[in-house]
């Protein structure tokens, strides 16, 4: 047994022990959720009774992997970039590559990104990588404050030290870091560079301090974790509100909102939360949002650029050495170790770990117990297709299906399951879930980790699902 699995067992008997068999204490943390907005769609964010934990070790070698790889996929999405040859791999739709094409202003690929991994021991597994809006940060610093004192955890601290990691001050960081590069240059091109260059007609002039729009489609259903933000953010003197892509207006050379609590609002900074390929399935590129974005007239976080990044074929990119041989070696070192292989589903020869695939069609059907098909893009109703859940007939016609759109084959990555205690009607109940560790990244630098637990992974609902504190975990002398 390790060293956390000794700590869990430890954490489980506690709940089993006399003073927690009535249950009480759990209906006043799950009313603390309610009453701190940690809930969504009439559901608790966390329905889990105790926190995942990471060791220090776990932590340290998740931030150094983490920030190897955020710079690795920098540096290719800049090669993407310059290359149209490697921009046509990434098989982006064209309006996705016009807006690609756009300056956002400042120099950072992606201010915020999120990573899906898969921790076991020592060894660690990316599944994933998200760089277009982050997701369960501020709920999980918000379940974090609430574990952190709860009966259970407090008794549990007694044996161990538990460190809370992240925080919603970083990302608050990471977008004034991201404006005041965007501000300066804005700036330059407003009064000339002071190198005997001209100002620039009609060029904006940055607000001090500027006024936030956080953008997304409204869910109906139930709260938004950005309102955490929302709140935040005006709690630190930054006037901001929540819009949709309708609710917007641009006219000489200032965005504003057109309606909500603040109507007539300037805006000078986006935290976007829709994706493009969301976009362009309703606008077109003649948008307020678009002309404000081309103008720079607005500094919009992440970048439209960021969405390079989020496509699967980006692992493709990564995976493929002769792309990557002049990479520094802890970049390329994190690239083999921890990025499963990846490349883009079509007829004829390609390269794998060990050597030559003549025909990458039949190297796909004949290696079904360790593959899997994904769709380039999350967005949509494309299915996932993990090669052990199928049998050779129904992974034949995966196979034929992942041709039609596009599509990537993975190594799959079995994934880590472990016990997590639930109230299951009134009664103790303890559940093997899978646990997803998602590391936030705000300016390349880890600075944030939640974990998603559930029965199948991320993206399949359930009412044993959801977001658990994560804690790094150390035993006391």
């Amino acid at each position: 047994m390790t060293q956390l699995d000794e700590a869990i067992s430890r954490y489980h008997r506690i709940l089993e022990s006399a003073p927690y068999r009535d249950l009480q204490w759990v209906k006043n943390l799950q009313d603390e959720m309610e009453a701190r907005q940690l809930s969504a769609g009439g559901r608790l964010l966390c329905p889990f009774l105790r926190p995942n934990f990471v060791t220090q070790k776990q932590y340290d070698n998740l931030v150094k992997t983490g920030e190897a790889l955020i710079s690795a996929i920098d540096r290719m999405l800049h090669l993407a970039l310059a290359s149209p040859q490697l921009l046509t791999r990434m098989q982006l739709l064209p309006a996705e590559k016009m807006l690609a094409a756009i300056d956002p202003g400042y120099e950072l690929s992606e201010v915020s990104a999120q990573l899906d991994l898969q921790i076991q021991n020592g060894s660690l597994h990316v599944m994933q990588y998200n760089s277009d809006a982050l997701t369960g940060a501020a709920w999980s610093e918000g379940l974090s404050d609430l574990f952190f004192d709860c009966p259970p955890v407090k008794e549990f601290r007694r044996r161990y030290n538990l460190t809370r990691v992240g925080g919603k001050k970083h990302f608050l960081h990471a977008l004034m870091k991201a404006y005041k590069m965007f501000a300066t240059r804005a700036a330059h091109a407003a009064n000339g560079n002071g190198n005997g260059h001209a100002a620039v007609p009609g060029a904006v002039v940055p607000a001090k301090k500027p006024n936030i729009a956080i953008l997304e489609f409204r869910d109906p259903t139930g709260r938004s974790e950005y309102e955490i933000y929302r709140d935040y953010f005006r709690h630190e003197g930054y006037q901001t509100e929540i819009l949709t892509p309708d609710q917007l207006e641009y006219r000489n050379g200032v965005l504003r909102s057109t309606s909500g609590p603040k109507p007539g609002m300037e805006i000078n900074l986006i935290y976007r939360r829709i994706s493009a390929h969301e976009f362009l399935l309703r606008f077109t590129l003649n948008h307020p949002l678009v002309q404000a974005y081309r103008d720079r007239a607005v500094c919009i976080v992440n970048s439209f650029r960021s969405e390079l990044s989020h496509k699967k074929a980006m692992f493709a990119l990564l995976t493929d050495d002769t792309l990557t041989a002049k990479f520094p070696i802890l970049e390329r070192k994190a690239i083999k170790e921890h990025l499963p292989w990846t490349r883009v589903v079509k007829a004829g020869k390609t390269t794998g770990r060990e050597g030559v695939i003549d025909d990458m069609l039949d190297y796909i059907r004949k290696n079904r117990e360790t593959l899997v098909l994904r769709p380039n893009d999350d967005y949509g109703d494309l299915q996932t297709y993990v090669g052990y859940e199928h049998d050779e007939a129904s992974w034949n016609r995966a196979v034929r299906e992942s041709q039609l759109s596009p599509y990537v084959v993975q190594e799959s990555v079995k994934p880590v399951r472990t016990l997590f205690p639930l109230m299951t009607y009134g009664h103790l109940e303890f559940k093997e879930m899978q646990v997803d560790v998602q590391p936030q990244a705000f300016l390349g630098k880890v600075a944030g980790c939640s974990s998603y637990v559930s029965q199948s992974g991320p993206g399949n609902y359930s009412p044993a699902a959801g977001f658990a504190p994560t804690f790094i975990i150390d035993p006391k002398n």
